[in-house]
């Protein structure tokens, strides 16, 4: 299996692509990756900002168009939504090896 250069994606990359299904500015993407990490994992806006350019270098987000003229607004791109399901996969095959590992 070849390895997308993208991949392993870290915890909050991860929740960060997912919170991006629908479009968010950075604000409302803090919170839905609160709630989706069942409070697990909290950003801090200077982290947030940081890996919201570092994703848009690597293509994996876009800005989109808002009423909000005070907020910059983003979604996943279909190559974004790649290297999630790929991250997804990954991280599902270690759930199965695992498993099968323990339940012996």
């Amino acid at each position: 299996m070849n390895r997308d250069k993208n991949l392993p994606l870290t915890e909050t990359t991860y929740y960060i692509l997912l919170s991006l299904i629908e479009p968010a500015h950075g604000y409302l993407m803090m919170q839905k990756v609160e709630e989706l990490s069942d409070h697990q994992v909290k950003i801090a806006a200077g982290t947030l900002y940081g890996a919201i350019e570092n994703l848009l270098k690597h293509q994996l987000i876009q800005a989109v168009k808002s009423d909000d003229k005070r907020r910059k607004t983003y979604v996943i791109t279909e190559k974004g939504k790649d290297v999630l399901r790929l991250d997804f996969e990954r991280m599902k095959h270690m759930i199965s090896i695992t498993k099968n590992v323990f339940e012996q």
